[in-house]
């Protein structure tokens, strides 16, 4: 009988570069350098500092950095901490439920550093671990947000697995392992959305990952079907519990996940689920050249799991205000951007801002779109003060999608943005091209800033 997590270590362990669509190493290098960046926005947030300082010197060799000190701490904890980072400012990208490069790239860095693996060893982990994730995912009719499962905490810690397996070079038999070892270690709650805990819960997976690869291949043991057992994680994860079990997995039969999901960047810091109604209001208010004081209220057509994630209608803090609609409405109309200066406490408590809450409506629709948590489309109407009603019409697609998606320059200047003033210039247009030729360099220390 085909078993899942053995078949799902086969491939793992067999994966070679030349294997994978030249459109899926592409969309692997994008995820990458715009993670980088992200990741290198979020260190600067308190909670990094918060984190490092109480799991950052423990006892084990310092053979990883922290991004972009150069700092040198223990593999998994610089998994850990990088993961944080790469979460705190919900500027990941996003595709399979969750944040793929959030979980694998800081893992992906730590073990690669350590292991002083190649650029294209590196991208092919990557690949291996978002396949994964893909794989299991798929396999779950019911999205995992409605049983309160973060789907970034809970499959990606086994992605993480298989993609620090595959850098360590496990065989079938340990990357499996890996993988089963890592299905014990697999948490993370909706109920922390909006919350410190929530990128702490992302970069636990990453630590996670390291460390079930670590265990494997020092010959810890774990059961080989602990995927697709009727005990294990599949079942135990499954909202409704109808999760596919026996499916066989035919790696040279498979689809690449990479290629027909791909990866959504992220225009703006703030809960994906809000994109598309950003988008829509954004347009509005710019058609329109409508300001605050002209708007009665505003109505978003959503999708209920959406609204489940979004769950802050009357946010205090920057933290509250990355999961509320009803701020996403407000920046728009206040500020016409949503980007990291609105994403802050000092913003969010303004008047003007505050004011706009209560005018904001959501209707949701538990109608999903195929291959997806989200509705079919969002739309937005804003209503003035005398009476006229702006309508957007649906949007199906986010800017910076996989179906729209941001160009080289876009990407770019999001890149740029995220680093800062900190950085010359020379430096950022150094460290973006590096990343988007990984596959052509030595390794991670290739990639370190002191090095641009």
């Amino acid at each position: 009988m085909s078993s899942l997590t053995l078949d799902l270590g086969r491939f793992v362990a067999d994966l070679s570069l030349r294997q994978i669509p030249p459109e899926g190493c592409n969309t692997a290098l994008r995820g990458i350098a715009d993670c980088f960046g992200v990741l290198i926005a979020g260190a600067r947030d308190p909670e990094i500092a918060l984190v490092d300082r109480e799991l950052g010197h423990d006892s084990g060799s310092a053979l990883a950095s922290l991004i972009p000190s150069g700092a040198r701490r223990s593999l998994d904890t610089a998994a850990l901490v990088n993961g944080v980072a790469a979460h705190v400012l919900d500027y990941d990208d996003v595709s399979l439920d969750g944040h793929p490069s959030a979980v694998l790239v800081p893992a992906i860095l730590a073990q690669g550093e350590a292991s002083g693996s190649s650029g294209a060893e590196m991208l092919t982990a990557y690949i291996a671990g978002y396949e994964v994730w893909a794989e299991l995912l798929q396999r779950e009719p019911t999205p995992l947000h409605r049983k309160g499962w973060h789907p970034s905490a809970v499959l990606g810690t086994i992605a993480a697995a298989a993609a620090c397996a595959k850098l360590r070079g496990l065989d079938a038999a340990g990357a499996s392992t890996a993988m089963a070892i890592a299905a014990s270690m697999s948490s993370g709650l909706v109920a922390n959305f909006g919350t410190m805990t929530k990128s702490f819960q992302v970069g636990r997976a990453a630590q996670s990952g390291v460390i079930a690869a670590r265990l494997a291949q020092a010959g810890l043991t774990a059961s080989l079907d602990a995927l697709e057992h009727p005990a294990g994680l599949l079942m135990a994860l499954s909202p409704d519990g109808k999760a596919e079990l026996n499916r066989p997995f035919v790696a040279a039969q498979k689809e690449w996940h990479i290629v027909g999901h791909g990866l959504n960047i992220k225009r703006y810091p703030i809960c994906y689920a809000t994109h598309r109604s950003i988008d829509a209001a954004l347009d509005l208010v710019e058609r329109y050249d409508l300001a605050p004081a002209q708007v009665e209220r505003i109505h978003v057509s959503t999708g209920k799991t959406q609204m489940l994630m979004l769950r802050n209608s009357r946010p205090q803090t920057g933290l509250e205000a990355k999961f509320s609609m009803q701020f996403a409405m407000a920046a728009a109309l206040c500020a016409r951007h949503v980007g990291l200066a609105e994403l802050t406490d000092e913003f969010v408590k303004r008047p003007e801002v505050q004011a706009i809450f209560p005018r904001v409506s959501l209707e949701g629709t538990a109608v999903t779109k195929e291959g997806s948590n989200f509705a079919p489309a969002d739309a937005v109407e804003i209503t003035t003060i005398t009476g006229e009603t702006f309508k957007s019409g649906p949007v199906e697609y986010a800017r910076g999608s996989h179906q729209r998606p941001l160009s080289r320059n876009e990407l770019w200047v999001k890149f740029a943005d995220c680093l800062g003033a900190e950085f010359p210039e020379a430096k950022k247009t150094r460290a973006f091209e590096n990343l988007m030729m990984l596959d052509r360099l030595n390794g991670a220390g290739d990639l370190a800033l002191s090095n641009q």
